[in-house]
């Protein structure tokens, strides 16, 4: 059926549409109010179209459709499928980075208070995102400091401990593992810490200054200077966080600045009027700045734990009220978008927008920098290795293992000297015959480089291969087969960091300080690290998946939720009897049978 025809086919719902190459493959995911209004503007005239639709228009052989309810489902649905694709024409957050948070344990006995990166539904409280972690560690030091809280993960709501550790005996902890404290007053020292964390500093220093006041009266000096020094701590946080607003009000302030085809999208957060952290996000081959601002409200605060009930924007974008409400929903209380004109908060705007032109001037200075300095490493490299081209593109490889198991191996890239991430690949070694990196490398190299021939896709300038004559030898005779020249492959042994060339027996031996012999370690160590994550990787959820399959009442379906619920071995191994009856399919009496299966076979 033709494209045209299909359109007319659309329904006039709301919903969310795929468009699709030639190969089958997602390229474009969007959102609609009317799917056939939508969707058909792509097949009209392109007089009017952007470059970049143009280019999408033309890669289109098909699409797929799906109707939603409303068209905040929508936006939902299509912020969801835009994460599992990847489509090459939807703007994407590309930012790998977890920020840290504070969690507090309330449902405990006696709370914890200590720094994760992972955010679960678990009826803790999570303070954050942070982005400096430097200001986590501190925060967390001082209230350990101040009320003296426990860091142990012992579980209290069992028998007592006969004897407190070390942190009681030189007064860092209150020892409730040995009622040393008691309950209420405990928890009356988490709630002072909580208001530290909701920036309630000046209401809880009111306090502590009158209970310093009274204690002075009755003479109690001790404490009365525990308190004048707890009052002075909390000054001392509260003055490294800049005031820019008397209103005690949550903000995220949004600006952005464009050079080229490259924006930065510049966030500054703001708690109860204070400026907590700043971060910025760098979008290459973006040239539409409403387009990258929607993307960017989408995919950060799906993932964020904490909105604010204020974001504001420097520009307007076309979807402002959807996402508006979608906010508002997430949240379950009012999120206004805002975008200012003049007065206090489109000063706060500009603040935002100059910090982004800053940022953003920086990121291509050191884009630039590192652009030379690399390509004087790729140039160095013709010349030392005698290569008819300059090796813009480069193909590492690197094969890891343990004692045979788990065999993997690695592949990265590297174009004009610098790493180029989403076109790294990791392989699973089938030939079965334990450790044998000669074999291992003959599969890899085979099945890389068959499929790209298959696919008409260009060879690399220079592909390294880890090792010396041996395995390159064993490279180069696969290549050969494939009908494509071994010129184009080098060895790297580690002992000395010699060069192998193929036909030649002996290794050349670059200079030491040269940028030629920087780039390939770099290829090398980088091909080594990417293929040790993999192996790590399947190793452990191998193990994983063997140690939870031998407790007894933990089948294929329990096992998968209590991994997607908590992420890891190492996760479920810490948490409690009644954390583990949360998850969906496990009760008390399961959780019991896992919790003393682990404390039996785990060590602490």
């Amino acid at each position: 059926m033709k494209l045209r025809q299909k359109v007319k086919n659309l329904p006039k719902e709301p919903g969310v549409y795929l468009m699709k190459n030639k190969r089958g493959k997602i390229i474009y995911v969007g959102k609609a109010k009317s799917l056939r209004s939508r969707v058909g503007s792509y097949f009209q005239s392109s007089k009017h179209q952007r470059f970049k639709t143009k280019v999408l228009v033309e890669n289109i052989v098909d699409f797929d459709y799906i109707i939603t309810d409303t068209e905040v489902e929508a936006l939902i649905l299509e912020n969801n499928l835009i994460k599992k694709y990847h489509p090459k024409y939807n703007i994407q957050l590309k930012d790998d980075k977890t920020y840290p948070y504070i969690k507090v344990t309330e449902k405990e006995v006696y709370p914890r208070i200590f720094k994760t990166r992972i955010v679960k539904n678990d009826g803790a409280r999570y303070f954050g995102p942070y982005t400096d972690v430097k200001a986590v560690n501190d925060i967390l030091e001082l209230l350990y400091d101040m009320f003296q809280l426990r860091t142990c993960k012992r579980d209290l709501t069992e028998k007592k401990e006969e004897r407190a550790c070390l942190n009681f005996h030189i007064d860092k902890c209150s020892a409730p593992c040995i009622n040393e404290i008691s309950v209420k007053e405990y928890n009356k020292l988490i709630e002072k810490s909580i208001m530290i964390l909701e920036g309630k500093e000046d209401t809880l220093i009111k306090e502590l200054d009158k209970k310093m006041q009274e204690a002075s009266k009755s003479l109690d000096f001790e404490d009365a200077a525990k308190l004048r020094d707890q009052i002075r701590a909390i000054n001392k946080v509260s003055k490294k966080q800049k005031i820019i607003s008397d209103r005690l009000i949550n903000q995220d302030i949004i600006a952005l600045a464009q050079t080229d085809n490259d924006i930065c999208v510049q966030l500054l957060i703001v708690r109860s009027g204070r400026l907590i952290g700043k971060e910025n996000f760098i979008f290459t081959e973006a040239n539409d700045l409403k387009e990258t601002l929607t993307a960017f409200l989408q995919q950060y605060y799906d993932n964020a734990y904490y909105i604010p009930e204020e974001i504001l924007l420097e520009l307007e974008i076309d979807d402002l009220k959807l996402i508006n409400q979608w906010l508002s929903e997430e949240k379950g209380s009012k999120v206004e978008l805002k975008v200012p004109k003049i007065g206090e908060k489109r000063e706060l705007v500009q603040m935002s927008y100059r910090n982004a032109r800053y940022n953003l001037k920086e990121y291509r200075f050191k884009n630039k920098f590192n652009s030379l300095k690399a390509n004087t490493g790729v140039k160095e490299l013709q010349e030392y290795l005698g290569l008819e081209e300059m090796p813009y593109r480069i193909e590492g490889f690197d094969i890891s293992h343990v004692q045979g198991t788990d065999t993997v191996a690695s592949l990265v890239v590297f174009e004009n000297g610098q790493p180029k991430k989403s076109d790294y690949r990791r392989f699973k070694i089938n030939h079965g015959q334990g450790n044998n990196d000669f074999l291992s490398m003959k599969e890899v190299v085979t099945r890389r480089y068959s499929r790209l021939l298959k696919e008409g896709k260009k060879f690399p300038d220079l592909i390294l291969i880890d090792g010396g004559k041996g395995q390159l030898s064993s490279a180069v005779e696969i290549i050969s087969e494939l009908g494509r020249p071994g010129e184009q492959m080098i060895g790297l042994a580690k002992r000395e960091e010699e060069v192998f060339l193929p036909g030649q027996s002996d290794p050349v031996i670059l200079p030491k300080d040269s940028q030629a012999l920087y780039l390939i370690q770099r290829v090398r160590d980088e091909a080594h690290r990417f293929a040790v994550s993999y192996h790590r990787k399947l190793r452990s959820r191998r193990l994983t998946h063997s140690m939870l399959d031998e407790i007894p009442g933990i089948g294929p379906k329990r096992r998968e939720a209590l991994l997607k619920y908590f992420g890891s071995l190492g996760e479920i191994k810490n948490v409690s009897i009644e954390e583990l009856a949360e998850v969906s399919g496990i009760s008390d009496k399961v959780a019991s049978k896992i919790r003393s299966y682990l404390d039996e076979h785990i060590q602490p």
